[in-house]
């Protein structure tokens, strides 16, 4: 790199030339005028080497001082001798030719010091143009070493620096800050398109973004222009290459006063960093064994679109799907075969709607659908009967057909809720009524239905209430035989007082009864203190009769009913045989029918009996009978209501008493009112019977006078 001397000390030669002149005609331009022409020279405080007009050439004394040899005393070109041989090859091409063109040059190059070696030195070549001149030409030194030493170095330090930066993958970039682009590194240039040997800066750095990214790019340039740290992420494409993916980073170098004097732009290619991500979000987001979104991502989306309906007056479409006996399906053809069906369910989801249709897997057999920017409810129902239909088509696992069918809850934003949340428990209320009411099919959500569920909430309020009061209280119903009336036994029936000492019926709190931590909290507390009541009519040397307790379905569902009911007949030491476990037909037709099955077992295995209540109004009631332990078969009272006045009903009378004693299992009837129900059914051979006809339902009080007097 070369170095300027324009702050060397320098006496122009146009100078010398007059200064000369006036010398020499002082002096009349006698013989002595070389003499003279020599001491004028020497005054000069540059080394000076002069070819004069007449011919003789001489060097002054700084030059001669400057090689400490007297050049005069040799031949007169004998200074190039004292050029550096690497520099004197080209410098003694443009001498020769200036001595022929007689026109100006300068050259850089190195002279040898006497004592310092060889120096840097500008040489200044002048031919003067003047007719009269007194010296044809002159050769001037000037040491610059110093300054093209610090020159070299700080061009040495530069250089080290572009090597490092060209090194570097980073995209990195320096800029005004106007924007314009002031120094760009070999990967920047690259990755920006632009010429890596011909690199020309000075044009703006936000034209050479993509057009869709310079709003950011330029939102993140004023941040840094007032000496902030700021980043933004942006994407690029170059002729015949893919997508790539950039982590732009802006750092603001401040001067001592804190104003930006420039801007360091790192950009990194983070491109294979967003495949990796892309990859883990599918493996996190979507559903491994159907391929569709996962419950976490279904949510990320909903709430998204969710926003978008609230900002543009949108309407949403949500539809939750249950599969139907999808349990019987893994029971009876094994798990895998309930997999097969969720993969191939899950596959004719994907390809049966369009794209702007969410379809998820939440977990087990549930799904969900989200239909945004929904037109009316029809075009939800038409998507709804769609998917519906998937299950219509034949599935096949090892050469067996999977049969099935789906229920689906549909709800509408904002129609009927404003949050994902309670939209979702919408959809779901809509799908639990029609599980109640009937499975398979579609239901949508209405305002009778968040009804239903605003006194469901009412009676899981009060249940947790009771049980927190400790207000639960056993009643006892007598068994009787219906030849006698003789009392054989009791039913432990759930009662509570309320506020004003009226006794509640467990009507009003059916909703417990479908949760299980409720269930569970009134079955120990009945449970606790039946077993209080039996241990307390022992002590008073009562003869102690068999009680009946009922077990909701989902009292069932952890697994652990039986070895929690042993464990407290065995606290209170209360006789296996003087116990019986009251169940309903539902209990085996649910979900968790199998640990009810073991339950039921594991109890009569240990002595207790087991009945059967409701009987004849499930739709297994006789063929999958003996696969149960059963002890007792109860009638439902619905038939005794019926069975005076309907035939049928009097018929089912019959077929269940002659099963029951074709089987060996004990016939109980339900709900006997009046004589006239009483002497149908004795003629009907039934032999065990409760109802308001007998008792009613008595307190702990009343049963100990009636055993008393037994």
């Amino acid at each position: 790199m070369k170095s300027s001397s324009k702050n060397k000390p320098a006496v122009p030669h146009a100078q010398y030339d007059t200064e000369l002149r006036t010398t020499l005609n002082k002096a009349q331009r006698s013989v002595a005028d070389d003499v003279m022409l020599q001491q004028f020279a020497n005054n000069i405080p540059l080394p000076l080497w002069l070819q004069t007009a007449q011919g003789p050439a001489f060097s002054n004394s700084k030059l001669c001082q400057f090689i400490d040899v007297d050049l005069n005393q040799h031949l007169p070109e004998k200074w190039l001798n004292y050029i550096h041989p690497e520099d004197f090859e080209h410098f003694i091409v443009l001498w020769q030719k200036a001595q022929q063109t007689k026109q100006n040059f300068k050259k850089e190059c190195r002279l040898k010091h006497h004592q310092l070696g060889y120096r840097m030195c500008a040489v200044h070549i002048e031919f003067p143009q003047a007719p009269n001149s007194l010296f044809e030409c002159s050769v001037s030194f000037i040491d610059i070493h110093d300054s093209y030493e610090k020159q070299q170095a700080l061009s040495h330090q530069v250089s080290a620096q572009n090597k490092m930066l060209n090194a570097s993958i980073d995209c990195i970039k320096i800029l005004a800050p106007d924007g314009n682009l002031t120094h760009m590194n070999r990967s920047g240039c690259l990755a920006l398109g632009v010429s890596v040997t011909e690199k020309k800066f000075g044009m703006p750095w936000l034209n050479l973004l993509p057009e869709d990214i310079r709003k950011a790019g330029s939102a993140a340039l004023a941040q840094a222009c007032q000496g902030k740290n700021t980043r933004f992420a942006s994407k690029s494409t170059l002729d015949g290459q893919t997508h790539q993916f950039w982590d732009n980073i802006l750092t603001p170098i401040v001067d001592e006063n804190g104003v930006t004097e420039s801007i360091l732009c790192v950009s990194r290619d983070v491109t294979q960093q967003k495949a990796a991500e892309s990859r883990l979000q599918q493996i996190i987001e979507h559903d491994e064994l159907t391929g569709l979104f996962n419950r976490r991502a279904f949510t990320r989306i909903f709430k998204k679109h969710l926003q978008y309906a609230l900002n543009y007056d949108h309407q949403i479409g949500l539809m939750l799907i249950d599969l139907d006996y999808f349990k019987h399906v893994n029971d009876t053809l094994g798990h895998v075969a309930g997999d097969h069906l969720l993969h191939t369910l899950g596959q004719r989801f994907k390809s049966c709607f369009s794209e702007d249709i969410i379809v998820s897997r939440l977990g087990g057999d549930e799904f969900a659908i989200l239909v945004p920017e929904l037109v009316d409810e029809q075009q939800l129902m038409d998507v709804a009967h769609q998917a519906w239909l998937q299950l219509d088509m034949p599935i096949s696992y090892t050469g067996q057909f999977i049969n099935g069918g789906m229920s689906i809850g549909c709800s509408i934003y904002p129609r009927d809720a404003q949050s994902s949340s309670n939209l979702m428990k919408c959809a779901d209320i809509a799908l639990n009524d029609l599980k109640i009411s009937g499975r398979g099919g579609i239901r949508m959500f209405n305002l009778d239905m968040f009804k239903a569920l605003e006194a469901t909430t009412r009676q899981l309020t009060l249940a947790r209430s009771i049980i927190k009061n400790d207000q639960i209280e056993p009643f006892y119903q007598p068994k009787v035989q219906l030849q006698d009336s003789r009392v054989i036994g009791f039913e432990a029936l759930l009662r509570w007082k309320d506020q004003h000492g009226v006794l509640q019926l467990p009507s009003h709190i059916y909703a417990a009864f479908q949760d299980y931590d409720l269930a569970s909290r009134i079955s120990e507390t009945m449970q606790n203190k039946i077993f209080q009541d039996m241990n307390e009519w022992q002590d008073q040397g009562l003869e102690l009769l068999p009680i009946s307790i009922n077990a909701a379905p989902v009292e069932f569902l952890r697994d652990d009913y039986a070895e929690k009911m042993l464990q407290r007949l065995q606290k209170y030491k209360i006789p296996h045989d003087k116990v019986e476990v009251e169940i309903t037909e539902q209990s085996l037709s649910e979900r968790g029918s199998h640990y009810v099955i073991r339950a039921l077992h594991l109890l009569k295995k240990e002595g207790l009996s087991i009945s059967l209540d409701d009987f004849g109004t499930g739709h297994s009631s006789l063929t999958r009978l003996s696969d149960y332990p059963i002890d007792c078969i109860k009638i439902d009272r619905n038939f005794v209501e019926r069975m005076t006045k309907d035939s049928s009903a009097l018929a089912i009378v019959k077929a269940i008493t002659q099963l029951g004693s074709s089987i060996s299992m004990d016939i109980l009837v339900e709900g006997i009112e009046n004589t006239e129900q009483l002497n149908v059914l004795k003629d009907c051979e039934c032999q065990k019977g409760q109802g308001f006809y007998f008792y009613r339902p008595m307190s702990f009080e009343h049963i100990s006078a009636l055993l008393e007097v037994r």
